[in-house]
C-alpha cells in the first residue's frame, strides 16, 4: 500500500514524522551540549572568588557539609580542599569544552563522573537533576558533538591533511 492509499490521519502523521526527522541532528547535539554545560558552569562560578582562588564557602561545603553516602554510611570527603578545587575546576573547564565541542566525548564523560559523585553526595536529587544530566552526558558521549563543534573542524582539517599528503 502506498502512502497515498493510506487514510488521511495516518498520512498526515507520516508526513509530520518525516518533517520532524529532517531536523538537523547537529542542532540537537549542540542543544544537548549547552543544556548539560549550563548547570555545571553556573555551579562552578560559585566556587571561586578570583583566578584560582577558591571561595571560603566551597571549602566549607566540602569540609563540613558534604558527605558521601556509601553503603548506608555518611563518609566525609577525603582531602576536602583538593576536592573543592577539582570540583570547581571541573565545573568551569568541562562545560567550556563541551560548549566549544572540543574533546566533547571526554568532557561529557567527566561531567558524567561528576554527576555520579554528586549523586553519592546528594542522593535525593536523582529524579530532578542527576538523571537528566546523566542522560544528556550519555547522549553526547554516544552521538558525539555534531558538526557545530571544534571537534568536527579538527577532524575535517585532519582528513584534508591526509588527503593532501596522499596526493604528494
Amino acid at each position: 500500500m502506498s502512502e497515498t492509499e493510506l487514510p488521511l490521519l495516518p498520512r498526515c502523521i507520516a508526513r509530520a514524522d518525516g518533517l520532524l526527522a529532517r531536523f538537523p541532528a547537529s542542532l540537537t547535539q549542540l542543544a544537548l551540549r549547552i543544556a548539560l554545560a549550563v548547570p555545571f558552569f553556573r555551579s562552578g562560578l560559585t566556587k571561586w572568588d578570583g583566578f584560582l582562588q577558591l571561595s571560603d564557602s566551597a571549602v566549607y561545603l566540602f569540609t563540613e557539609e558534604f558527605r558521601l553516602h556509601l553503603f548506608g554510611l555518611e563518609v566525609a570527603y577525603p582531602a576536602p580542599q583538593l576536592m573543592a578545587f577539582l570540583s570547581g575546576a571541573g565545573e568551569i573547564i568541562l562545560p567550556i569544552l563541551l560548549v566549544l565541542g572540543l574533546g566533547t566525548r571526554f568532557a561529557a564523560l567527566g561531567l558524567l563522573v561528576m554527576t555520579a559523585i554528586i549523586q553519592l553526595t546528594i542522593p535525593d536529587g536523582w529524579a530532578n537533576f542527576h538523571l537528566p544530566w546523566a542522560a544528556m552526558a550519555l547522549a553526547v558521549m554516544t552521538y558525539g558533538p555534531g558538526r557545530v563543534s571544534l571537534d568536527h573542524l579538527v577532524a575535517a582539517g585532519a582528513a584534508g591533511s591526509l588527503r593532501h599528503a596522499a596526493n604528494l
